[in-house]
C-alpha cells in the first residue's frame, strides 16, 4: 500500500480566460485535490480564428501554451495536448472545398507536431466528427486522422481522439499501419467497449469494475470553461471529487488511485507523475 498521498489528473479539460473562468476554474480543481491535467487546445472558432491556412492554426496553440503557464503558477503540473478538432471540417467547407479543408487540417496538424519535437507539448488530438456527415466528408475526416496517427507515431507521442461514440474499432487498424501502438490512442470520452485506451468521464459507472480488474484507464471532466455552457461537460472539480467518493466508499483502493491517475497515465504519454 502506498502512502495516503496520491495524483489525481484529468486527461481531458479545458480552461479558457477569455470565454469562461480561466484559472479560477482551475484553482476550483486543485482545491478539490486535483494534481495534473492534461490541457487540451479548444476549437479554432472558440478564440475566433477562421482559419484559412494551417498557419492560422498557430495563435490557438500558443494561446494553449499562454494558458497552461498561467495555471501552472496555481501549482498544477499542466501537460499540453494540441491539434485540429475534427468539427473544424465542417466549419472550413463551408468556405473552402473538402479537399482543400483536409490539407488545411493536415498542415495545422504538423504545427502542432512541432510543439512536440520542441518539448512544449506532450500530445496531440485530432478524430473525426460525432455527428452524422456525408460519406465524403466522413472519408476526409479519416484521411485527417491517418495523418494525425502517422504524426504521432513519427513523434512518439500519445494522440487523443475525438470521436463517435462506440468503440471505434477500425481505428486499431488505421493505428497500426501508422505504427502507433494502439494502447497510445487514446478514446476521449470513451468506454469501456473501446480496444484504443479509455479515458472514461468521471461519472463513468464502470470505473469501480474496471478498476477492479486491473483495467487499464484514466479520467477524464471534458469541462470546457464556457461562461455560455456552465458545468458542461462536467465541473472543473468532477475528477478529484468523484475519485475521493469512490475511494471513501470502498469502491475503488489507494492503489487503484496510484494506477489510474499515475502509472497508467505515465505509460500512454509518456511523461511522468510526481508529487
Amino acid at each position: 500500500m502506498r502512502s495516503r498521498l496520491f495524483p489525481i489528473t484529468d486527461d481531458h479539460i479545458h480552461f479558457d480566460p477569455i470565454n469562461g473562468r480561466g484559472v479560477e476554474a482551475a484553482k476550483d480543481f486543485l482545491h478539490a485535490g486535483g494534481t495534473h491535467i492534461f490541457l487540451v487546445s479548444k476549437p479554432s472558432w472558440s478564440l475566433g480564428v477562421s482559419p484559412v491556412s494551417g498557419t492560422d492554426y498557430v495563435p490557438v496553440f500558443d494561446e494553449t501554451l499562454r494558458v497552461a503557464g498561467l495555471i501552472r503558477e496555481t501549482g498544477l503540473v499542466v501537460f499540453p495536448v494540441l491539434g485540429i478538432h475534427p468539427a473544424e471540417i465542417s466549419r472550413l467547407t463551408e468556405r473552402m472545398s473538402l479537399s482543400q479543408a483536409v490539407t488545411v487540417m493536415k498542415e495545422g496538424l504538423e504545427h502542432a507536431a512541432g510543439y512536440i519535437r520542441d518539448g512544449s507539448a506532450v500530445a496531440l488530438k485530432s478524430g473525426r466528427p460525432h455527428y452524422e456527415v456525408s460519406p465524403e466528408v466522413w472519408a476526409a475526416s479519416n484521411e485527417v486522422l491517418s495523418h494525425a496517427l502517422e504524426l504521432a507515431a513519427g513523434y512518439r507521442c500519445a494522440l487523443q481522439i475525438h470521436a463517435e461514440s462506440g468503440p471505434c474499432t477500425d481505428i486499431v487498424g488505421m493505428a497500426e499501419a501508422a505504427g502507433i501502438p494502439v494502447d497510445r490512442v487514446v478514446k476521449h470520452y470513451g468506454s469501456p467497449d473501446t480496444p484504443l485506451h479509455p479515458s472514461l468521464v468521471a461519472r463513468h459507472e464502470a470505473i469501480p469494475v474496471l478498476a477492479r480488474e486491473h483495467r487499464p484507464f484514466t479520467m477524464e471532466s471534458d469541462f470546457m470553461d464556457e461562461n455560455s455552457r456552465p458545468g458542461a461537460v462536467t465541473g472543473p472539480k468532477s475528477v478529484p471529487r468523484i475519485t475521493k467518493k469512490l475511494l471513501e466508499s470502498g469502491a475503488i483502493t489507494e492503489d487503484d488511485c496510484w494506477r489510474i491517475h499515475g502509472e497508467t497515465v505515465e505509460k500512454v504519454y509518456g511523461v511522468r507523475i510526481t508529487l
